[in-house]
């Protein structure tokens, strides 16, 4: 077994063939070292890439290293590796052509892995190019990079949650509920249902956030969001007046690739536990204007829930990553 091997490549974003490439590198040499070349117009940051490699291979030892340029000059990337390194590497492991000449370069042998791409058929440019159509390829941590996150948002009984359960069948995926909702029922039942703090509402903002994280590593290309935290600043609003930057700060990160907004054009349902029946209209208008001042484009989605469902549906079907 080689004492020191190593890897580099740009993992934009990480495969199944580089996994095979990094697991045959690892039974082969007692340390590895694998170096994540980043540059400035990279659409995913070296870090988060990293970060990936890391959940894959746990215990890795990865580097990013900032990218000079001069892909076709093994002598320079020799010179640049081993001063990177502090040393020589024993063993190179490569998929690609370069590999050999730069492995020689250092004086170091080489391992071809797969270079023909007969045993994973993939590269990152197809993954680039179609995520949804080269899910098989990919990590739980990499397809939650690449999951189009559909919100839905509604004033109280406007069918919201009703939609994101008959989507989430329809495209063979995950919902999830609404964090909001399971909160307030827990505060009715305790007695405290007519006392809110601001606080409550960042928990409640970052307890949706994380599970959408959650159910982002395990869905099928569609993650349907009922009532994500972007909208529980609108909560917010109604109980103490005012919106909430804190709220607003821990929703900053997310973003969707649609937003329904299911419209108050149908009879006020009581549950048992909702208490906006008075201000469903005014819920409903102040979530449009939010969102419109904020430019983010949403669709309304008026009707009976058949007709809802065969819009949301055309909506989303129309969207490719």
């Amino acid at each position: 077994m080689s004492k020191r091997g190593i890897v580099i490549g740009k993992f934009l974003p990480p495969h199944a063939g580089h996994k095979l490439l990094i697991e045959t590198a690892q039974s082969s040499c007692e340390d590895l070292v694998v170096l994540v070349c980043e540059r400035q117009d990279q659409p995913i940051p070296g870090d988060v890439r990293a970060a990936w490699l890391r959940e894959i291979h746990p215990g890795l030892n990865v580097r990013v290293i900032s990218d000079p340029g001069y892909d076709d000059d093994s002598e320079f990337w020799a010179r640049h590796t081993i001063s990177l390194l502090g040393y020589a590497p024993d063993v190179v492991f490569s998929s690609e052509a370069y590999g050999e000449t730069w492995a020689a370069a250092m004086g170091a042998a080489h391992v071809s892995v797969d270079k023909p791409r007969a045993v994973v058929p993939i590269s990152a440019t197809a993954v680039r190019n179609d995520p949804w159509g080269t899910w098989e390829f990919l990590e739980p941590y990499v397809r939650s990079y690449y999951v189009q996150r559909i919100a839905i948002v509604g004033a109280e009984s406007t069918g919201s949650t009703t939609l994101a359960q008959s989507l989430a069948a329809h495209f063979n995926t995950l919902w999830v509920p609404e964090y909001g909702r399971e909160y307030w029922i827990e505060k009715v039942e305790r007695g405290d249902a007519d006392t809110w703090r601001s606080e409550e509402f960042v928990h409640i903002a970052e307890q949706q956030c994380a599970s959408e994280d959650r159910a982002s590593r395990v869905a099928n290309r569609l993650l349907i969001c009922d009532t994500p935290a972007f909208a529980t600043t609108i909560w917010h609003e109604r109980y103490l007046g005012e919106t909430s930057p804190l709220v607003d700060r821990v929703a900053a990160g997310y973003r969707y690739s649609h937003i329904f907004v299911t419209a108050a054009d149908f009879d006020f349902v009581q549950d048992g536990y909702r208490d906006g029946e008075h201000i469903r209209d005014w819920m409903d208008r102040r979530l449009r204007e939010w969102l419109t001042k904020r430019e983010m484009a949403f669709t309304v989605l008026e009707g009976t829930h058949e007709k809802r469902m065969a819009r949301a549906v055309e909506v989303i079907e129309g969207m490719r990553v």
